[in-house]
């Protein structure tokens, strides 16, 4: 009943659904249940919007206080008892631990709508309407972000010319032998290159949609130095790689940098609220009031939860360390995976709680993913072929959940090689 009502209204741009064709109802940190009851292990999260699992207790019970007493719940951008006290804990647990004095600017709740108000501020701020943007990069599906993008699928949809922005490739992208960094420098430096001086670079450290792509320490670094000597603003989108899942609360931590901007979404809020800031060096504080703006850049329920998940897994180190323990558990059960499948596997991407396979065939992951479903996992693909099978448990999966999600995985690999083992959905 319920799957043909929501088949008969939805529109057909709806798509996690035609990979997961089950009517859900209920969850709990790793797992999830359909309306029949079946449980499922969540190797999804939300596409990273659920790093602290679904419905982690501790937010759930204070955002259960907080309505009950009738708090504010959306409130624009007045000043509220809620956003004080996210503020405060940002501040005291997130910023000032790493040395950082950013301003935080509330944008409306999507990780588009707060890449599409660091690009207009990086904008206002050069003078500069171009910028510089990476292969393989995801950034959105609004226009300006969606300009900065590079899946091409993404891009026909928009429907008008996509401009401003000019492709710079990633690292790695010519293959480990060619420095990309020495060829941005040169573009940049040419004036015959083509290619304009941008009011900033926009980019992901670790590409989720693009294949889990990895920025190293090196090109990072170098690639700060380059745009700081030529007036270029560096903005980070950790939208995706943001909130733990690198291993570190930001992504660009191990690197050592200080981007001007730095974007975060999806997880920020630890319990699936929505929630968007841009966070920007005080230089760049030049927005004039409602210069950037949106109805929903209050939601005071988003900050109540962000609060508790900061003040529970980043008020000192131990959950920090307890995820590079898990990354490198991780590494090594991908590792034992590949090496029972290497007819199917081509190698292991990514970075801490952000990793996954290739596979040599686009259509074997494919296959990988229906039969990983079938077993009662739910997990996604991406690159740009979507060959990478990527793993997005919650950080707060225990680890006798994460070897049974695992353990389905490997056997949804062992049902693709040989198909009579396969189980009936």
């Amino acid at each position: 009943m319920f799957e043909s009502v929501i088949t008969g209204a939805e529109s057909s741009v709806a798509s996690y659904c035609r990979s997961f064709p089950r009517v859900f109802d209920h969850a709990k940190g790793a797992e999830i249940w359909d309306a029949e009851g079946n449980r499922w292990i969540d190797f999804l999260s939300g596409a990273g919007a659920l790093n602290y699992g679904h419905n982690p207790e501790q937010m759930k019970q204070a955002l259960l206080e907080y309505i009950s007493d009738d708090r504010i719940g959306m409130s624009l951008d007045l000043w509220t008892v809620a956003k004080a006290q996210f503020l405060n804990a940002f501040t005291q647990n997130i910023l000032e631990p790493r040395g950082l004095d950013y301003a935080v600017q509330f944008t409306g709740p999507t990780g588009t709508n707060a890449v599409e108000a660091a690009l207009k501020l990086a904008r206002l701020a050069t003078g500069r309407s171009t910028i510089g943007r990476f292969t393989n990069g995801f950034h959105g599906m609004t226009l300006g972000a969606l300009a900065a993008t590079g899946n091409s699928f993404h891009r026909s949809g928009a429907g008008v010319g996509l401009s401003d922005t000019q492709v710079l490739p990633f690292e790695g992208y010519f293959g480990e032998e060619i420095d990309t960094l020495a060829i941005i420098e040169r573009l940049f430096d040419d004036p015959s290159s083509g290619v304009d001086l941008p009011a900033a670079v926009l980019l992901e450290t670790i590409q989720g949609e693009g294949g889990l792509n990895v920025a190293s320490t090196e090109w990072l670094q170098g690639l700060a130095r380059l745009c700081h000597a030529r007036g270029v603003l560096l903005i980070i989108d950790d939208i995706q790689a943001g909130c733990g899942r690198s291993g570190r609360f930001f992504s660009f931590e191990e690197a050592g940098i200080v981007p001007d901007i730095v974007v975060l979404s999806k997880s920020l809020s630890g319990f699936g609220q929505p929630l968007s800031i841009v966070l920007h060096s005080r230089a760049l504080d030049i927005w004039k009031p409602g210069q950037h703006n949106g109805t929903f850049r209050g939601n005071c329920l988003a900050f109540v939860t962000a609060r508790v998940m900061i003040e529970t897994y980043w008020a000192d180190d131990r959950f920090q360390k307890a995820l590079a323990r898990d990354a490198i558990w991780q590494t090594n059960r991908l590792q034992r995976l590949a090496a029972k499948f290497p007819d199917m596997v081509t190698g292991l991407k990514g970075r801490g709680l952000m990793q996954g396979v290739v596979c040599h065939d686009p259509n074997v992951a494919a296959a990988v993913g229906a039969a990983a479903f079938k077993r009662g996992l739910i997990i996604e693909r991406c690159g740009p072929f979507d060959e990478v099978m990527k793993i997005f448990a919650p950080l707060t999966i225990s680890r006798r959940l994460l070897e049974e999600g695992f353990t389905r995985l490997e056997d949804a690999f062992r049902d693709v090689s040989t198909p009579s083992r396969h189980v009936a959905a």
